[in-house]
């Protein structure tokens, strides 16, 4: 049995959703003290895994040359601030050397 792997939304390029997916990087931005020419990534994933929900988010950011990244079990336009790790978590969020993964 073939599992289907998560893929993005890119369908919903609405002003709403962009607004969603700034104001999602710049709390990221400020809750890790992130430079202003810091690469973040926000993007809704599509998954149709059984237990998964139906739309998620997935951020990653680079700093000190090392990839973080987390996901939101929400779509971006209904997280809210207090979804976000805590800026204590960063070290956490870092990928370490040599990982693979399919999922983010």
């Amino acid at each position: 049995m073939t599992v289907p792997m998560a893929k993005l939304a890119f369908n919903r390029k609405t002003p709403e959703h962009v607004v969603a997916l700034d104001r999602v990087r710049e709390w990221v931005r400020a809750r890790f003290k992130l430079e202003a020419d810091t690469a973040i990534l926000v993007a809704e994933v599509a998954c149709a895994v059984p237990g998964c929900p139906p739309l998620e988010t997935v951020i990653a950011f680079w700093s000190s040359g090392r990839r973080h990244h987390f996901k939101v079990f929400k779509p971006v336009a209904e997280i809210a601030n207090e979804d976000l790790p805590p800026a204590w978590f960063k070290a956490a969020l870092a990928v370490p050397d040599g990982f693979q993964c399919d999922c983010c």
